[in-house]
């Protein structure tokens, strides 16, 4: 396998219940993370599930606690030398609070989104003692090929990461900017028939997907859905 790896981290997974799903049904969901084993450093992509009696009753979450979630991909806590959260919601950095002293990456916007209101996501997650944010403005390249990309829609400061392999093909860790691989790739053919001069043109939803396809993913990988996109 070409480096760096992208390893496939299980938090558990959460009912999103049915006024959410815009299906009337209630839906079982995944809760994932990814590591990205590289030369520079191990990266974690979100760090799981933080608890609480009003999302717990909400959600109804199973989790996999973040010690146990990284062992069955043979890693310890101490193993990650950096995080980037996609967002900061609930289900996504969870495990920041065992990461103490690591550097976490986050857009500037997201961490003041979260720090400027209680219902957004768990405080105490967030501010945790000991947890040391990197804000940033928008694009960084975080490790040598290894870049976090603004991908705003289901919060104004989600990110994405893009990790680009040694023999030059590109993982791209979308986190929630898609629900879903299907979403992704509703949104992929539509750029495909713009740029091959469909007529007429057919509407992206995330203006941000032409940067990603640009770059020519060999895969696509997200937050909440095990399915894979690829072209």
């Amino acid at each position: 396998m070409s480096a760096p790896a992208v390893h496939r981290v299980d938090f558990g997974y959460f009912v999103r219940p049915a006024g959410e799903t815009g299906t009337g049904a209630a839906r079982v969901e995944p809760c994932l993370g990814y590591v990205v084993e590289h030369a520079g450093g191990r990266l974690l992509f979100d760090t799981g599930m933080g608890a609480d009696p009003e999302v717990d009753a909400h959600y109804r979450p199973r989790r996999r606690p973040l010690p146990d979630a990284l062992a069955a991909v043979g890693l310890r806590t101490d193993d990650v030398d950096l995080v980037v959260n996609c967002h900061l919601h609930f289900d996504h950095c969870g495990g920041n609070p065992r990461l103490a002293g690591r550097p976490i990456f986050t857009q500037r916007a997201e961490l003041a989104a979260a720090r400027g209101s209680a219902e957004y996501t768990l405080p105490e997650v967030v501010d945790s003692p000991g947890l040391v944010y990197t804000e940033l403005d928008g694009e960084a390249e975080v490790l040598p090929g290894i870049l976090v990309i603004p991908t705003p829609g289901h919060t104004d400061g989600h990110q994405s990461l893009v990790v680009r392999r040694d023999d030059g093909t590109v993982v791209v860790v979308a986190g929630q900017g898609h629900d879903s691989a299907t979403a992704y790739s509703a949104d992929a053919l539509a750029w495909r028939a713009r740029h091959e001069g469909h007529v007429p043109s057919v509407a992206i939803t995330r203006a941000w997907v032409d940067r990603l396809q640009r770059l020519d993913p060999a895969r696509v990988v997200f937050a909440h859905d095990h399915a894979v996109w690829q072209p």
